[in-house]
């Protein structure tokens, strides 16, 4: 039995395993002293060769992928410009490729790679700053401890500065890279104050940024940023439609439902939102409910989405219109086949309107009542929420 691996509640024969007992006698002495002291110079030798032995057999046990780590760390630490890009570019290839990702970012953040890649960053060579970012973005993806690592060595900075250089591909990855560390909490205030949010903004706002760089940590700060924003502004176009893309993955719908306000204020943007940014807030809200009904509903419900949607089947784009509808057949209590769809109560509004006030008015008219029902929809809301919320108070105890 090797060196650590022992039950302690059953001992293991002294000639069996000088080197674990030696350490049980130490901790026992430590704690009770109720140990005979001294220990012979040759049990002391014997234990202290047969923890080198089993040290060399456990490095020689390691698996070949460490081996690796260990070469592309050296690289990163003491090699040239070149060997750094190359082992910069190992480091994403490791990730990729290794049939346990997640243990491979832990093992790479604890080779020391990440303050060699970050010093990489301010690099005035192209293909440094490149395979820098791409490698940083490999270890921080899906591992917060490296999130934090690489902020903590100061990578924010340099990534703000190459929020503003021209090139394109490097703007878009240092996009990527700074979203996807702010999803880390103890990252937030460091990159709020680093002054990356307004460039973050306008990125975001031209529309050039790629999609596939993101994965699910951007959603934490895409909401984030969203509900700082006018909800009908250009970055809210933006910032919907990735969310709508991210919503696509079972990550992504997660983590909107777990953000923050994520799903209220996609909610407010279907109220308050421009045409565009109330038609991808709609799409992302009815991705989670048509990937799973049950679990989404009552948290689309409770943040009040009703009347927005309401207003959504009159007033939004075409597409919107039609999301709408279908979210809010989901999102109605009744079975599907007793379900009044949209398209049909619009249709009966419409021919009350025409009956009442003419061809020529009708359309305006169904547009009011629909309006009227959507008020009072609200209004019943509001009632059913402060019912609630007075059901939920503790009852008063009566003094004693």
């Amino acid at each position: 039995m090797g060196v650590g691996e022992g039950d302690s509640t059953k001992p293991e024969p002294e000639s069996n395993d000088g080197h674990r007992h030696q350490e049980e006698d130490e901790d026992d002495d430590d704690v009770e002293g109720e140990e005979e002291e001294g220990v012979s110079e040759s049990r002391t030798g014997m234990a202290l060769g047969l923890s080198a032995k089993v040290k060399g057999q456990r490095q020689r046990q390691q698996p070949p992928e460490w081996a690796v780590v260990q070469q592309v760390s050296e690289k990163l630490v003491s090699g040239s410009l070149q060997w750094k890009i190359e082992a910069a570019r190992e480091i994403r290839k490791l990730v990729r490729k290794s049939p346990s990702s997640a243990k491979t970012r832990s093992r790479l953040g604890a080779a020391g790679v990440v303050q060699p890649l970050v010093f990489m960053l301010s690099s005035s060579n192209p293909d440094a700053r490149h395979s820098s970012l791409l490698a940083l973005l490999n270890l921080a993806v899906r591992n917060e401890r490296n999130k934090v690592k690489i902020v903590t060595a100061g990578a924010i900075p340099p990534l703000v500065e190459l929020l503003k250089t021209e090139n394109s591909s490097i703007r878009e990855l240092a996009t990527a890279a700074i979203l996807t560390l702010s999803a880390a909490a103890p990252n937030k205030p460091i990159i709020a104050a680093s002054g990356a949010a307004p460039l973050l903004v306008q990125i975001l706002n031209s529309g050039s940024n790629s999609t596939d760089l993101l994965d699910a940590g951007a959603v934490s700060p895409l909401i984030n940023l969203l509900k700082e924003c006018k909800k009908y502004s250009k970055f809210a176009e933006k910032a919907t439609a990735l969310l709508e893309i991210l919503s696509n993955s079972e990550e992504g719908r997660t983590a909107i439902s777990v953000a923050d306000g994520g799903i209220l204020t996609l909610v407010e943007t279907v109220e308050d939102g421009s045409l565009v940014s109330t038609q991808h807030a709609v799409g992302t809200l009815l991705s989670l409910c048509l990937s799973c009904r049950d679990k989404y509903r009552e948290l689309i419900l409770k943040e009040g989405a009703i009347p927005g949607l309401l207003r959504l089947t009159v007033e939004g784009t075409a597409e919107a219109q039609d999301r709408a509808r279908l979210l809010l057949d989901l999102l109605r209590d009744s079975p599907p086949e007793r379900r009044l769809a949209s398209s049909v109560l619009e249709k009966i509004v419409y021919d009350i309107a025409e009956r009442v006030d003419g061809v020529d008015k009708a359309a305006e008219t169904a547009k009011r009542l629909l309006q009227d029902m959507v008020q009072r929809s609200m209004e019943q809301s509001l009632n059913c929420i402060q019912h609630r919320a007075a059901s939920c108070n503790p009852s008063v105890i009566p003094s004693t």
